[in-house]
C-alpha cells in the first residue's frame, strides 16, 4: 500500500485549469483517469486525511504511484480526452459499462449495389442503416416476415445471390413474392434501391403517410372493379399494421429520444435504455457496472452518455436525451450537450422530464433498471461466493500464502510436429481477461517436444516482463537483455490483434472483451502492454515433465515469486514442482472446477491459432513471392485466367492485359510460376479421375 503523500504535487504545480489527469500505480500502469473544471482543487482533494476518503478513493489514492495531467481550453475538450483515454488505457478505478450480450439489430446495408436487410451486431459499418437494437434476433426476424410482403428487399447472402446469377433461378423468396428477385432481372438496381429507402423510411417512422397512401390506392382498386388487387393492397396493410403493433406507442408526438435510467446502490449501478423513434419503442439495452469510484447518480449518467455515444455520429445520435439528474454544474450541463450535439451534427436536447408522457415513460425505465439491478444482484452473488471460494480452494492445495487474483495458463499445441504454437490465457478474480491473452509460434527448434515448447513459452514470457521492469526502472540489477524484445509489429490491412501475426517475436493478442480491438500494440507509458504484469500462479496444461520445464526456466531468469503448477488431463490431477505425488482435488472442488476452465480456455485458444495458421499454410500460392503483388491484384489475376495452372501458360504480354499489371510486375509473376513447381493435381479416390484446375478432369 502506498502513501499517497510519497507522490503528492508540490504546491504551485497543478495548474488552475480545465484537464484531464491520471493516477498511475507502481507498474506505471493507468488505474484511473479523471477530467476537472479546475485541476487544482480537484487533485488536491485526493491528497487529504485518508479517513476522510470515501473507500473506493482511499483504494485508489493508495494503490497509485503517481499522477500527471494535460491541461485543456474547455471542458468539452475535457470531456472528449477523458473518453479517449478511458478506451484507451481500461483503468481499473474508471466506470465501464459493458453490455451483458450482444444486441441485435435490423441493418440494410446501402452499400451494396443490391441492398439487403440482415441481422447484423457488433461494429456499426459505414454505408448500413440500421434499427435496433432488439432485445432477441427472433423479434428481428418476424418483423422482417412480415414487411417483406411490401417492400420484398433482398434478404440473401451474397453467395446465393450470386448462384441464382449464374443459374438464372431466383430462390424460394422469389418464387413466393416476398423478394423482387434483383438476381433474375426482375427489377432494376435502381427500383430494388428504391424498396430499400422506402423500407428504411418506414422503419425509420414515416409510417402514417404510406399506409395513407395504400388505402387510396386499394380505393381506386376497388371503385375500377380491380378487387383482386384490392384485395393484395389490404393484406399488405394488415401486415404493416402488424410490425408496428409490435412496437408500443408510447410518445403521441413522434418523438425522436433515448431515454436513459440508472438504479444503484452502494455497489453497483445498472443503467438501462430505450431508443423511441417516431414514437415508438424501437429498441431497449442495459448496462450493469461496479461502482468502482465514488460517483453519484449524475456522474453515472455522464459516464453512460459518453459510452453510449462516444463511439456513434449523425443520426444515431438521437434530437432528444432525457436522462434522471444532470450535474450540478450548469457548465458541465452545457459541455454534455455541446459533445452530443457535435456528435450529431446539429442540436441536441438534454434534460430531465419533468412532466406528461415523457416523465411516465422515464418511470418505467426507471422500473426496468431498477429489476435489472435485482437479476444482477441475485446472479452476482452467487458468483462472486462461487468465484471466492474457488480461488481459496487453490491457494489452500497449493500452500500460497495469498488467493492467486491473476492466473495465467499455457498450452502448447501442433499437428504431427507441424505448425508448433502455444497459447496464454489470463484469469483475473476468476474470470477471463480477453484482451490479455497471447500467442507465440515456437521458434527455438524444429519438431515435437512438449516439453522443450513449454520451457521456450515459460522463458520468452518472463523475459518480457523483466524487460519491462528494467525499462520502467523497477529491476536495477545487471542482468542479459532478454531476447525477446523486440515489439509486435501491427496487424496489416486493418486487422486486429487477433488475427494478426508477428513474423519476429511470434506473439499475438486477442480482441478484448468490449467489443472492439486487443491491447495497444504501442509500448508507451501506462498503455497496456503485452507482459507488463505477473501472475500470481502460472498453471501450465501438463504433467510433471512440463511443470519441471516451467519451473526451470522461470529459475533460470530468477523468478521465484510466482507459484507453478500443471494440471494432466487423464486423472485431473495437480502437480507442483520438486514432487512426485500430485495434489488431488475432490471432483467436486470449485478449485478444480476453475482450474479445469482456465486450462480448457487455453486448449481452446492454442488449437484454435494452431488451425488458423495450417489453414493459411496450405493456402500458399506461388504468387506470394512475387514482391509488390497484393491480395488485390492477385486476385484479379485469378479472375482474370481462372486457375494458377491457365496462368503458369500465358505469355507477359497476356498478363499485361489485367487491368492494374505493369510489365515489370508481369515478368515477376511469370518468373515466379515458372521456378515454383506446379502442384500435384487431385484424385478423386471413388472414380481414380484426376481433377484439374480450372474444375475438368481426365481419366488415367
Amino acid at each position: 500500500m502506498a502513501d499517497p503523500s510519497s507522490y503528492r504535487p508540490k504546491p504551485g504545480q497543478i495548474p488552475d485549469s480545465p484537464g484531464v489527469y491520471k493516477f498511475r500505480d507502481d507498474h506505471r500502469r493507468v488505474i484511473y483517469v479523471g477530467k476537472a473544471k479546475s485541476l487544482r482543487p480537484r487533485l488536491s482533494s485526493y491528497f487529504q486525511d485518508l479517513a476522510n476518503l470515501h473507500p473506493r478513493t482511499r483504494t485508489m489514492v493508495t494503490t497509485a504511484a503517481s499522477v500527471e495531467w494535460t491541461v485543456v481550453s474547455t471542458e468539452v475538450e475535457a470531456l472528449q480526452l477523458e473518453y479517449s483515454w478511458i478506451k484507451e488505457y481500461d483503468p481499473r478505478f474508471n466506470v465501464k459499462y459493458r453490455d451483458d450480450k450482444s444486441y441485435p439489430y435490423l441493418a440494410v446495408t446501402l452499400n451494396e449495389d443490391f441492398p439487403r436487410v440482415q441481422v447484423m451486431r457488433g461494429a456499426k459499418k459505414k454505408g448500413v442503416r440500421y434499427f435496433g437494437p432488439y432485445g432477441h434476433a427472433w423479434a428481428i426476424r418476424e418483423t422482417v416476415d412480415l414487411m417483406l410482403r411490401v417492400f420484398p428487399v433482398r434478404t440473401c447472402s451474397a453467395g446465393v445471390f450470386k448462384n441464382a446469377e449464374r443459374t438464372g433461378r431466383p430462390c424460394l423468396l422469389g418464387y413466393i413474392g416476398k423478394c423482387s428477385a434483383p438476381c433474375v432481372g426482375r427489377v432494376t438496381p435502381d427500383e430494388h434501391r428504391q424498396l430499400a429507402e422506402d423500407f428504411c423510411d418506414f422503419m425509420a417512422g414515416r409510417t402514417g403517410a404510406y399506409i395513407r397512401r395504400l388505402e387510396q390506392r386499394m380505393a381506386i382498386a376497388a371503385e375500377d372493379m380491380e378487387y383482386e388487387k384490392a384485395g393484395r393492397l389490404r393484406d399488405d396493410i394488415g401486415a404493416l399494421r402488424r410490425a408496428m403493433e409490435k412496437s408500443a406507442v408510447v410518445l403521441a408526438d413522434a418523438t425522436d429520444a433515448d431515454l436513459i435510467a440508472v438504479a444503484e446502490d452502494e455497489l453497483e449501478a445498472a443503467v438501462q435504455i430505450f431508443h423511441v423513434r417516431g414514437g415508438r419503442v424501437r429498441g431497449q439495452r442495459g448496462w450493469v457496472t461496479d461502482k468502482v469510484e465514488a460517483v453519484d447518480t449524475a456522474g453515472l449518467v455522464e459516464h453512460a452518455l459518453t459510452q453510449l455515444y462516444g463511439e456513434e455520429i449523425g443520426d444515431s445520435v438521437p434530437k432528444e436525451v432525457l436522462v434522471p439528474a444532470l450535474p450540478e454544474d450548469p457548465m458541465a450541463t452545457e459541455a454534455l450537450g455541446q459533445w452530443l450535439s457535435e456528435r450529431r451534427g446539429s442540436q441536441v436536447s438534454l434534460r430531465v422530464p419533468q412532466r406528461g408522457d415523457k416523465k411516465d415513460l422515464m418511470a418505467t425505465v426507471g422500473r426496468n433498471a431498477q429489476q435489472s439491478l435485482v437479476l444482477h444482484k441475485t446472479k452476482r452473488a452467487s458468483d462472486l461466493t462461487t468465484r471466492s471460494r474457488a480461488l481459496e480452494e487453490i491457494a489452500g492445495a497449493l500452500g500460497l500464502d495469498s488467493v492467486p487474483l491473476r492466473i495465467e495458463c499455457f498450452d502448447i499445441s501442433h499437428l504431427q510436429g507441424d505448425d508448433v504454437v502455444a497459447s496464454m490465457v489470463v484469469f483475473e478474480d476468476g474470470l477471463a481477461r480477453k484482451g490479455e491473452y497471447r500467442r507465440f509460434q515456437i521458434k527455438g527448434f524444429e519438431g515435437q517436444d512438449d516439453v522443450r515448447s513449454m520451457h521456450e513459452v515459460i522463458g520468452r514470457r518472463f523475459k518480457r516482463y523483466l524487460a519491462e521492469k528494467e525499462r520502467t526502472g523497477e529491476w536495477t540489477e545487471e542482468e542479459e537483455g532478454p531476447a525477446d524484445q523486440d515489439p509486435t509489429s501491427p496487424a496489416e490491412n486493418g486487422e486486429t490483434a487477433e488475427t494478426a501475426e508477428t513474423a519476429e517475436t511470434g506473439e499475438t493478442g486477442e480482441t478484448g472483451q468490449n467489443g472492439r480491438s486487443g491491447p495497444s500494440l504501442k509500448d508507451d507509458d501506462g498503455r497496456p502492454k503485452r507482459f507488463a504484469y505477473p501472475p500470481q500462479l502460472v498453471v501450465v496444461d501438463g504433467g510433471q515433465p512440463q511443470v519441471a520445464a516451467a519451473k526451470r526456466a522461470m529459475d533460470e531468469l530468477g523468478i521465484d515469486d510466482v507459484a507453478v503448477c500443471g494440471l494432466a488431463k487423464r486423472l485431473e490431477e495437480v502437480w507442483v514442482p520438486d514432487d512426485d505425488d500430485p495434489v488431488v482435488l475432490p471432483r467436486s472442488s470449485e478449485g478444480l472446477y476453475l482450474l479445469q476452465r482456465v486450462r480448457d480456455e487455453a486448449h481452446r485458444f492454442a488449437i484454435t491459432y494452431q488451425r488458423a495458421k495450417r489453414a493459411k499454410r496450405i493456402r500458399t500460392s506461388p504468387l506470394d513471392d512475387v514482391p509488390g503483388l497484393g491480395e488485390t491484384r492477385k486476385q484479379a489475376l485469378i479472375k482474370h485466367f481462372g486457375s494458377v495452372k491457365k496462368l503458369r501458360q500465358a505469355t507477359i504480354e497476356q498478363i499485361c492485359e489485367v487491368p492494374g499489371l505493369g510489365r515489370k510486375t508481369a515478368e515477376s509473376v511469370a518468373v515466379a510460376l515458372a521456378q515454383a513447381a506446379p502442384a500435384a493435381p487431385a484424385v478423386n479416390t471413388a472414380t481414380g479421375e484426376i481433377m484439374e484446375d480450372d474444375g475438368g478432369s481426365t481419366h488415367d
